[in-house]
């Protein structure tokens, strides 16, 4: 007979593959509460749900193993914004990308700080917005994103993003060459 994985089964193998329960909900073609139900015991899901979140798990372990160093999962060209511009300005690049954070970069490319979704709008909430869009980015960044070559390794890259930051610059020859973020990771590494 075959044992099917128990809830704190299934919480331990998505934390063990460094997924978040929305993000495991997305490629199982499930809802977020029902995996936190799943794994909190309070509902016995259909065989056939899951299935397919086990199989999304062991995709997302599989692509991880195949993704060997940065160079394999980072982003390229990396959208900046140099630190003398406008936070209005850094807000419209978001949008534009369709991204979350910024590296701020000096007049000669190099990475001084970053500035993200939720630092702006913890900004924008606690103060005059209208100011606040004038502001220049040096003023409300936050620390740079830490640099990486382009073969560190993929578990060491996952260990930053985990524990910490919400992306890693990949640094060759004193360039910004790459960025990589959760999603990347996800959809690079994981999603292929």
């Amino acid at each position: 007979m075959v044992s099917l994985p128990t809830p704190e089964d299934i919480k331990k193998l998505r934390k063990k593959v460094g997924l978040t329960q929305t993000e495991l909900a997305k490629l199982a073609g499930v809802s977020q509460s029902l995996i936190a139900r799943i794994e909190k015991g309070t509902v016995d899901p259909r065989l056939s749900t899951l299935r397919r979140i086990i199989e999304a798990i062991k995709l997302v372990e599989m692509r991880a193993k195949k993704a060997k160093s940065a160079k394999d999962v980072m982003y390229s060209p990396v959208i900046t914004i140099k630190s003398g511009e406008k936070v209005k300005k850094a807000i419209e690049l978001m949008e534009k990308y369709a991204i979350s954070q910024l590296p701020v970069v000096n007049d000669n490319g190099v990475p001084v700080g970053s500035i993200t979704e939720s630092t702006v709008l913890k900004k924008l909430l606690s103060g005059e917005p209208e100011k606040i869009l004038k502001l220049k980015v040096e003023e409300i960044m936050e620390e740079s994103f830490p640099t990486i070559t382009p073969s560190t390794n993929i578990k060491d890259i996952q260990q930053l993003i985990l524990k910490k930051y919400p992306a890693v610059l990949v640094m060759e020859k004193g360039k910004i060459v790459g960025i990589i973020t959760k999603i990347d990771l996800i959809t690079k590494a994981v999603v292929k």
